[in-house]
């Protein structure tokens, strides 16, 4: 009985993710606005343009009915977040037209995905780190996992593997770290997963990103306290009149 409910509540959200694709090709979105702080001048606006990047969340369903999101362990020789676990992305380059294209474009360099491949869902609410970078995440499903075949890119990345994207809902295998900026609390959490013997910790940006998208795909919050850091809002914040 608990089996055929979960399918059946399965089917309901591809069903209607099936949809928020086909919505998104016949009516593409414009692009989210880059958030500018106040007081920033016209210089800084400028360098502020380009500190834009898009990661993919990339969904397929697998043999067992699970829906899954495929993730990557950075190469260990990058200078930033070697060896960290990371959904395939990068920074927007002068030829993307969007944050759609960087995202695909990214994924294809990374780990060799046809970006004919992915039925783009949507264009999820941006985050912005500290350092100021607009990070946009792009939500899509794998329309073939055979006609899939992951090829790393080794300059940037070590592995290729994939986990249920409903973890990230669970209180399961999963630890928070206080920490505090500009006077404000917030909590980082981890989440622990095993895949073919191999060990990864999903964190930061990361785990926020799958936390939201996940959120967002089965319509409802986890089941632990995020409470997210301010910074990362401040794309969302920007636009917005506080009280």
């Amino acid at each position: 009985m608990g089996s055929t409910s979960n399918s059946n509540s399965l089917g309901k959200v591809l069903e209607r993710l099936e949809t928020l694709a086909q919505q998104y090709r016949l009516h593409k979105p414009s692009p989210l606005p880059i958030p500018i702080p106040d007081g920033t001048n016209s210089t800084q606006q400028t360098l502020g343009s380009n500190k834009r990047a898009a990661v993919l969340v990339c969904l397929f369903q697998d043999p067992y009915g699970d829906l899954r999101v495929i993730l990557t362990k950075r190469a260990s020789n990058l200078s930033t977040h070697s060896g960290e676990v990371s959904l395939p992305g990068g920074k927007r380059e002068e030829g993307d037209a969007d944050d759609v294209q960087t995202a695909l474009r990214e994924a294809k360099e990374e780990i060799g995905l046809d970006p004919s491949l992915v039925n783009v869902v949507t264009v999820l609410e941006p985050f912005v780190t500290k350092i100021g970078l607009t990070v946009v995440p792009v939500l899509g499903i794998l329309s073939d996992m055979k006609a899939f075949n992951p090829s790393p890119n080794a300059a940037e990345v070590e592995a290729i593997f994939d986990a249920p994207i409903e973890m990230f809902l669970k209180d399961e295998n999963r630890r928070e770290e206080e920490r505090e900026w500009k006077g404000v609390k917030y909590l980082l959490h981890y989440f622990d997963y095993e895949a073919e013997t191999e060990k990864y910790v999903i964190w930061a940006l990361t785990a926020g990103i799958l936390i939201k998208a996940a959120s967002f795909i089965f319509e409802r919050p986890p089941a632990f306290l995020e409470q997210r850091p301010n910074f990362w809002n401040r794309a969302t914040n920007s636009n917005t009149t506080t009280t």
